[in-house]
């Protein structure tokens, strides 16, 4: 079939208002990506958290002759755009969720072994003037492919699964008193998630249950004042596997899989308008990636290109 060109001349105001609705939502995408330099090593299902002005990527499958679980972690320099290596993770972990408070950084939860994948509750405190690890008080509830986030210098530990299957639970973690606190759980239980700050609240996004055919697009904001959860604007794709921060007080949500491949969407979510729209797509479509957030650019790291157990460095700056 041959390609029609007309001229805009010849075309009628109401055929030319359906042309401009059929160019693809994308061309209207907000946001910049800049590839920057690649993680030395490649990994997928890491923990990612800044601190400090780095970004600190820990733990994770990585790639080796047979593909493995590693202890390794490495540090990122934006304003340098170089790699460095920190003291390694007191044991391999995968599926694990870190978080900075107070100086400190902390990894919490996650999975041990490439077959058994034996949900842990361990604590882990790095102290980066030392460049040492140190255990802190487990959490409750064993856990990976957990959320964290951090409120008024309190990491809250959301979601996530074990052997009991998929769990709602909502673990808080006071770093100055080293104990925790159950709170109210989530509406909906899931693993894989993404969770964010945005003023005064917490939004958990996506995941799934039990598997990526089971993609999940909810999206729950939960009030640490009033300890109560309530359901918001749902997540235009559903999703898992998935990175969230938070930049100029609005959530974006990074990447995923399905049982049809991998994601490379970039989705902004606005809790002030509860309204979602899409951004510019990834240039690396990925899951098991982490982000974080340095000065104005969302770092987006690390990551699997393919569903499962895939592997890769990648680095991607995005400015919204």
């Amino acid at each position: 079939m041959k390609t029609r060109y007309v001229s805009a001349r010849h075309i009628t105001g109401g055929l030319f208002a359906l042309i401009l609705l059929s160019i693809p939502l994308i061309l209207f995408a907000q946001g910049k990506w800049i590839k920057k330099t690649s993680a030395p090593v490649e990994r997928t299902e890491v923990a990612v958290a800044s601190l400090n002005g780095k970004i600190y990527v820990i733990g994770g499958f990585k790639r080796t002759l047979i593909p493995g679980v590693t202890n390794i972690v490495e540090i990122y320099t934006p304003a340098l755009d170089k790699w460095e290596k920190a003291a390694p993770l007191p044991e391999s972990l995968h599926h694990a969720g870190a978080a900075s408070a107070k100086g400190k950084l902390y990894v919490i939860g996650g999975f041990r072994g490439l077959a058994s994948w034996k949900a842990v509750n361990t604590v882990y405190e790095y102290d980066p003037s030392k460049n040492k690890w140190s255990k802190k008080t487990s959490m409750p509830t064993e856990r990976g492919a957990l959320a964290l986030v951090v409120f008024n210098d309190k990491i809250y530990a959301i979601g996530g699964r074990n052997s009991s299957g998929d769990v709602n639970t909502n673990e808080v973690y006071d770093p100055q008193k080293d104990s925790w606190e159950k709170k109210a759980g989530m509406p909906t239980a899931r693993d894989h998630l993404a969770a964010a700050i945005a003023g005064n609240k917490i939004y958990a996004v996506g995941g799934r249950l039990l598997s990526f055919a089971k993609n999940l697009s909810v999206n729950e904001a939960y009030d640490p004042a009033k300890d109560k959860w309530e359901a918001k604007a749902a997540m235009p794709t559903a999703r898992s596997g998935i990175a969230a921060s938070t930049l100029g007080g609005k959530v974006y949500v990074f990447g995923g899989e399905s049982t049809e491949g991998t994601f490379n969407n970039a989705e902004e979510y606005d809790p002030q308008k509860d309204l979602w729209r899409a951004m510019t797509p990834m240039p690396t479509a990925r899951h098991g990636l982490g982000s974080a957030v340095v000065g104005e650019m969302i770092y987006v790291i690390s990551g699997g290109p393919k569903p499962g157990g895939s592997m890769s460095g990648a680095n991607e700056a995005f400015r919204p």
